[in-house]
């Protein structure tokens, strides 16, 4: 039968020590449906340097870590047969990476994970690709509308999901293939966008460039997985062997929305002035020269910057016709991001 989940085997998780594959990582422990959770990555979980997660990790049932690097061929197999994959390996973060590494990472990535899903006889795929592929603009952009990525990671994920396909349709009659392209996706043990965000509110440091009203599709990380495991249930169930949806909340939160969501869950109150961008844009080429050569890290980066003024409006269409329902608001999402993991907020 298409796409059979059965109990008692195992579940691979690429890129699995990561932050979005700790909570899935969980989800699938916490089901019962698997013997075994593997969580593959080139970094053992205490490398991450992250507590939060590290605590979740090693409290999951059934959970063992792989060490390798899907950048080469995968030679490791586990010795149950394999029901379910994900393919979260990724090179993602902008900036930080030299424009290769997110070819090399990406779509190499891509050809060795399906390429070992052939050896092991998978039938269950999910890959996480990005909503940076549509490129920015104030309009809405749904599930088909045209990609046009204009960075190295939005066009190594395009090509990665082409190599996904390439492997599901060898065979659609047995398998089953799930693309999610989520916006930034938010929550404990994040350290990303969003925690940068808290902390610059909270702090004082956050300032407003004409960006008030600027749109940017986001998703907290539990609403992710419930979603990713949800939409490839119901294609099990339905024999419908291809699934692409966005995942974003719905309407997609501007970046006001952001800031009053974490004014009220923090129990404060800002005045959040406004700056124009051109002058905000000349200080962080200056904060970076200066921190660069003292070796100092510090979240002014111009990419950001610029990032911030640029928007993402993301309709998640299929969700939205398949009559999912949303469990998370941004309130609700943040109110219970700092219950679990209160020092994301201090």
């Amino acid at each position: 039968m298409m796409g059979e989940i059965s109990n008692g085997n195992c579940a691979v998780i690429f890129g699995g020590n990561g932050f979005i594959g700790a909570f899935l990582a969980a989800s699938l422990g916490q089901s019962g449906r698997y013997r075994k959770v593997y969580l593959f990555d080139r970094e053992p979980i205490e490398a991450k340097h992250n507590r939060f997660r590290l605590a979740m990790v090693r409290s999951i049932p059934g959970v063992t870590e792989v060490l390798g690097d899907v950048r080469q061929p995968i030679d490791w197999m586990p010795q149950e047969a394999v029901e379910f994959v994900a393919n979260l390996a990724s090179v993602h973060r902008e900036p930080g990476h030299e424009v290769h590494e997110y070819y090399e990472t990406n779509i190499l990535g891509a050809e060795h994970v399906c390429e070992w899903a052939k050896r092991a006889n998978v039938r269950n795929i999910v890959f996480t690709s990005s909503i940076a592929m549509y490129g920015f603009s104030d309009e809405k952009r749904d599930e088909n509308s045209l990609p046009v990525p204009t960075s190295p990671y939005g066009g190594s994920k395009l090509v990665a999901e082409k190599i996904h396909l390439s492997w599901l349709n060898e065979d659609r009659a047995r398998r089953v293939l799930t693309i999610v392209r989520p916006g930034v996706v938010f929550g404990p043990g994040e350290g990303g966008n969003v925690s940068r965000l808290i902390q610059a509110v909270t702090r004082r440091y956050f300032f407003y460039m004409g960006n008030k009203n600027t749109r940017k599709a986001g998703v907290y990380v539990r609403e992710l997985v419930d979603a990713i495991l949800w939409v490839h249930q119901q294609q099990i169930e339905k024999q419908d062997s291809y699934a692409l949806f966005n995942m974003s909340m719905e309407p997609a939160p501007a970046i006001r929305d952001y800031v009053d969501a974490v004014c009220d869950t923090a129990g404060i109150k800002r005045y959040v002035p406004e700056v124009p961008f051109s002058l905000l844009l000349i200080a962080s080429h200056g904060i970076s020269l200066v921190a660069g050569l003292v070796g100092l890290k510090q979240p002014f980066s111009p990419v950001r910057v610029r990032k911030l003024v640029r928007p993402n409006h993301i309709v998640p269409g299929y969700l939205l016709s398949s009559e999912y329902t949303f469990k998370y608001n941004l309130n609700s999402a943040f109110r219970d991001w700092r219950t679990l993991c209160p020092d994301d907020w201090k």
